[in-house]
């Protein structure tokens, strides 16, 4: 089957609610960066004085302990502190093979306050002889020393804090940022919302008329929209009905008097087919303007609705000859209102046996009916000369007929738009193709009702 190719996707773009969100998350992001080196500089100096008031306690009072000890058992204390693996004292010798610290602003704080408080030969290390750690020299005497710090006993205790805090006000930020995301975009999804609704020719619901004035504005003038819209359709709707009236009383005397009349057959025949071409014709203008069906659309069984569509086409009357080849699968239920799909049944099949004859004037018609997981199917095809690829999307449109294939046949173009608009009022899919031969398909994907058993 030559389908006809869809056209090329639109690049999709994020919805509104996230890029807001988005928005929102990259402001507090570049917020957060701009804002971590100030207080990484601000914080540096305290940082530092904390960190250098440790070192110069320690020293302090190992030196105290060291200086007012037993000059001959100040080797046996020392030996006994080198089995502390945390903080020990060991002799600084001038072989010591010594590794610097790196020279970071925090760095140079602390050795510039330790040296201010404990002398400007104090030196620094992070490591001595291959052990890392937090060495610094003071002296006793004449006597030169190591002393050993564990880098945790310098760690601070509220690092943990911090980061718990920041992830409790990233997490709140967040959720802030969603609240405040939706409660922008409410307003602009309701009315999304309703658009969609007015285009598929359901009547949205009437939006509220509050908020900020720019809302207001827009709700107000879509809400006056709708109303006008619906008066204009409902005055439409009873003007047709008017005209229709109007005509089809004197068609009916014609007919009446045409019947009476003691014309020849064959001229009493002619003028009683263009009178009730003139019926058909006045009547697919009412169907046309009729206005869907309003309030949610109840379960209806699309295979009973096809079936008496089929009772009411006559087609094993038809008088060129036909051939129904139908596949009807029982219990498919769909939302919608049963007479709005049996009108779009009813031209679907007219159309065939108008227009979707062979050359020979025999109508071979396929029907199908089927589950397709949460969707329903229905296809009807003929054997006609079916429609040029370049010509299904304008015969969609009201008041378009075929140019060459469709010719000379009466009807006013609206059987196929009156189709589509009852397709997309029940949120259905109509495509048009060529048939696996020759002819036309016609395609219509139901949604299915949500409480019918999925097909196993």
């Amino acid at each position: 089957m030559n389908a006809v190719a869809p056209p090329a996707p639109a690049a999709r773009s994020l919805p509104l609610f996230w890029r807001t969100l988005l928005l929102i998350v990259a402001l507090m992001v570049t917020g957060l960066l701009l804002w971590w080196p100030a207080v990484r500089v601000f914080e540096r100096e305290p940082r530092a004085h904390q960190i250098a008031q440790q070192l110069v306690s320690i020293v302090h009072a190992t030196r105290i302990a060291l200086t007012y000890s037993d000059p001959a058992r100040r080797r046996d204390l020392i030996a006994d502190m080198l089995d502390n693996e945390s903080l020990r004292v060991v002799p600084l010798e001038p072989s010591d093979r010594v590794e610097s610290f790196r020279d970071t602003p925090l760095m140079e704080l602390v050795q510039r306050e330790v040296r201010e408080r404990l002398g400007p030969t104090t030196r620094f290390a992070s490591a001595v002889n291959g052990v890392p750690g937090f060495w610094l020299s003071f002296s006793i005497d004449d006597d030169a020393y190591w002393v050993f710090i564990e880098r945790d006993l310098l760690r601070r205790d509220l690092g943990r804090g911090w980061i718990a805090l920041a992830l409790l006000a990233i997490s709140a930020s967040l959720l802030v940022a969603v609240a405040t995301a939706r409660v922008v975009n409410r307003p602009l999804a309701a009315l999304s919302r309703a658009a969609a609704d007015l285009g598929a020719g359901r009547a949205p619901l009437l939006l509220p008329e509050r908020g900020p004035v720019e809302i207001r504005t827009v709700n107000r003038s879509f809400n006056s929209m709708v109303s006008d819209l619906a008066k204009l359709e409902h005055d439409r709707a009873v003007l047709l009905a008017g005209v229709s009236h109007d005509l089809r009383t004197p068609l009916t005397r014609l007919r009446l008097e045409l019947e009476m009349s003691a014309l020849p057959e064959e001229t009493r025949l002619a003028m009683a087919g263009d009178i009730d071409q003139i019926d058909a014709i006045v009547g697919q203008f009412l169907d046309f303007a009729l206005p869907s069906q309003r309030g949610e659309a109840p379960e209806v069984d699309l295979s009973a609705l096809l079936a008496e569509a089929l009772v009411r086409a006559r087609l094993a009357r038809d008088e060129g000859g036909c051939a129904v080849a139908a596949n009807i699968e029982p219990g498919v239920l769909v939302q919608g209102h049963a007479t709005e799909i049996a009108r779009a049944l009813d031209n679907l099949l007219s159309n065939a046996q108008r227009y979707g004859r062979e050359a020979s004037g025999t109508l071979r018609l396929s029907v199908q009916l089927r589950r397709d997981g949460e969707q329903a199917l229905l296809a009807i095809e003929d054997s006609g000369p079916g429609i040029p690829e370049q010509d299904i999307d304008r015969l969609l449109r009201p008041f378009e007929r075929g140019e060459s294939a469709r010719s000379g046949t009466a009807g006013a173009g609206l059987g196929l738009a009156i189709v589509s608009r009852i397709a997309r009022a029940h949120g259905a899919r109509l495509r048009l193709a060529s048939g696996h031969e020759r002819g036309l398909r016609v395609e219509i994907v139901f949604p299915r009702a949500r409480s019918a058993p999925t097909a196993q």
